[in-house]
């Protein structure tokens, strides 16, 4: 019913008052008129029957414009939303109703407070608000100010050579490329090779822009356990260069866009050239820089280097590496990396004991132990020396390794049916060579065939290294 009172219909109403009244003037039977209005015949009957009595009128429900029994009170509605209002103004509607829930015992589903929150004008549906806009930023001033850097994984040789990755620090304030490094993968070690580039060239920037990946940022987990520093953050505080990671990557377009420019122009550079290894691209990466500065760069506002050089109790090798505190054992040992390192037995190594040690690894694969500035003498215990790993994967040899573990493993199988301890425990004794289970007759292994696989093996390694 409208504002005038006059009864009002809907497209659907209309067609049922045009069915039944086709019904009640015979043209049209009960039974099509089920099919056309998807109901039954006693449906249709009783619709008939409420049309001749009252007319068109007869066949809307009488409990329009009723108050639905599900309907909330409307008291509860002006509560709740003068709450909102009032604390939960800038909350979104599941907080809201939570909060409400768990503050104010109001319980509401999410949808209901979404609604009235929306017809409150404290809402706004995504698909309604106006687009996020990513204002231009201005240059800085001078160069050397902030420096944003990123890797681009790509193939950099096209097919000539698989795909590679390349760290690009380009300056804000010029748009010049500063260093391009490539390397295997975008690694903590790969960017302290280029970081050194950098800063035996240039200097130490003022500070770098980079996003927000687990070389340059910490999670939420390793905050709140007091390691909210990666160790090339922890590397650029000793050099006093400060870090900060762009919330997007449109905040750091510069270097972005010129990622696109060099997917462009040095791939064919690299193509023109015959370049297809990383170190040749490495060495040509110099003179590609001074060619792309000569034609993108622009002049600085301010003719002032922020660049800094390194004091000389900066020890860039020690500073761009990586350093792990492990705890030495009471037996003089330090683990780092599922490995083993065994320090000397001395007065001044002993004192050291429950104490904890710094290991450095260095990009090129050195590991130091050091305390107090002094690097201790070790011997390694690789627990994992013995297998080697790469080779059972990529030559022939993985069928003899097989079958020497078949040897071994049915040596121990045969020694624990039989009930006997191991020679460890029974002193090496002599063991009886055969022994009957059943109706098997089960033969134990003796030394000397396992010294004959382990030989046959180690023959065929050498012959495949001399291959």
């Amino acid at each position: 019913m409208n504002e005038r009172g006059f009864i009002t219909a809907t497209m659907h109403e209309l067609e049922r008052i045009k069915v039944i009244e086709a019904v009640c003037e015979h043209r049209l039977t009960m039974v099509r008129a089920a099919e056309r209005l998807g109901l039954c015949e006693r449906q249709i009957s009783r619709l008939v029957r409420r049309y001749a009595a009252s007319g068109p009128a007869g066949l809307i429900s009488g409990k329009r414009g009723q108050p639905s029994n599900r309907e909330l009170p409307v008291d509860l509605r002006a509560r709740a939303m003068a709450l909102v209002r009032e604390r939960y103004a800038d909350f979104g509607p599941t907080l809201a109703c939570e909060k409400l829930r768990e503050c104010h015992n109001i319980e509401l589903g999410k949808e209901t407070v979404r609604r009235w929150m929306r017809d409150a004008g404290l809402w706004i549906a995504r698909k309604q608000r106006p687009p996020t806009l990513h204002q231009p930023r201005n240059r800085r001033s001078c160069l050397g100010e902030l420096i944003q850097i990123d890797g681009s994984e790509h193939r950099w040789f096209e097919q000539r050579a698989p795909a590679c990755t390349l760290l690009v620090f380009i300056d804000d304030a010029t748009g010049r490329l500063m260093t391009l490094h490539f390397t295997a993968t975008e690694s903590t070690f790969s960017y302290f090779e280029a970081m050194r580039k950098y800063l035996e060239a240039h200097g130490k920037p003022v500070a770098l822009y980079s996003d927000k990946a687990a070389i340059f940022h910490c999670n939420n987990h390793a905050e709140a356990a007091g390691k909210g520093v990666t160790q090339f953050g922890r590397a650029l505080f000793e050099l006093n260069i400060d870090t900060w990671c762009a919330n997007s990557s449109q905040a750091k377009g510069r270097v972005e866009r010129a990622n696109l420019t060099l997917q462009d122009r040095l791939v064919k550079e690299l193509r023109l050239r015959g370049i297809n290894t990383q170190e040749d691209a490495n060495a040509y990466a110099p003179h590609f820089i001074a060619d792309f500065n000569g034609r993108f760069g622009k002049v600085p506002r301010s003719a002032f280097n922020t660049h800094r050089a390194l004091r000389s109790d900066e020890n860039i090798e020690l500073i761009l590496s990586s350093r792990v505190a492990r705890r030495v054992t009471k037996v003089l040992t330090v683990q780092y990396d599922r490995v083993i390192y065994m320090l000397d037995d001395t007065a001044e190594n002993r004192a050291l004991i429950h104490q904890y040690l710094d290991v450095f690894e260095y990009p090129d694969g050195r590991i130091e132990i050091r305390v107090n500035g002094a690097a201790l003498a070790y011997r390694q215990y690789d627990r994992l020396s013995e297998i080697d790993q790469g080779a059972v994967v990529e030559n022939k040899r993985l069928g003899h390794l097989l079958q020497v573990a078949q040897l071994v493993q049915a040596e121990r199988d045969n020694r624990c049916a039989s009930g006997m301890p191991s020679r460890t425990n029974q002193g090496m004794a002599p063991r009886p060579k055969e022994r009957k289970a059943g109706t098997h007759t089960q033969r134990e292994l003796t030394r000397e065939q396992l010294n004959a696989a382990v030989l046959s093996t180690a023959r065929e390694r050498a012959a495949a290294v001399g291959k």
